[in-house]
């Protein structure tokens, strides 16, 4: 009974340990890409990302859209880049559009685990898959399951575009095409480009 708990225990210290090297080194990315304003803020997304998961009203927008699908009786959802950063990370990012005819809570998007119920309605439950790789990786987190994502407090109203972002750990270095999927709606294929 003791050697059970003992590597129960080293098991959860070990989870505890790698998540929380991989929060640093994702925290360490942030040098070297300095604002011209003079304020010096990084421009990395976990830089831009308050304690609850919204961007920085100064995030550059882009009109690029890698990818869209629609779904969910009115949902759009478009994927504006997908980078491969330095510390072994791709941030994903883009706008949702509620035109379903009512606000929505966003809820169902935060995936089926009970860790990431604490997440609210939020980008936590997407995912990256790599078809040739035959992997899926999932949103990172941190030691207390918070996703390194857009929340979507208070929801979306009906009308709504609001942006968000998902980082994930990166595919190998020769995968460029990845599929993006949350919730129910269709995967949307979109490439990888380096950051």
């Amino acid at each position: 009974m003791d050697l059970r708990r003992t590597m129960k225990g080293r098991r959860a210290l070990s989870t505890v340990a790698i998540t929380t090297a991989l929060l640093f080194a994702v925290a360490g990315c942030g040098g070297g890409d300095e604002d011209n304003s003079g304020n010096g803020s990084s421009s990395t997304p976990s830089a831009r990302a308050s304690a609850t998961g919204e961007r920085d009203s100064k995030a550059p927008e882009t009109n690029t859209v890698l990818a869209e699908v629609k779904g969910e009786n009115g949902i759009t959802l478009s994927v504006s880049s997908a980078k491969r950063d330095e510390g072994g990370f791709v941030t994903v990012e883009g706008t949702v559009t509620n035109s379903t005819g009512s606000a929505l809570a966003m809820g169902n998007w935060r995936g089926d685990e009970r860790e990431l119920a604490k997440n609210g309605g939020s980008m936590a439950g997407a995912s990256l898959v790599d078809q040739t790789g035959k992997k899926k990786y999932l949103v990172l987190r941190d030691t207390e399951g918070r996703c390194l994502c857009t929340r979507f407090d208070g929801g979306i109203r009906e009308g709504q575009t609001t942006q968000w972002f998902a980082q994930f750990p990166a595919p190998p270095s020769d995968t460029t095409k990845v599929d993006f999927q949350v919730g129910s709606m269709p995967p949307a294929s979109i490439e990888i480009s380096e950051g």
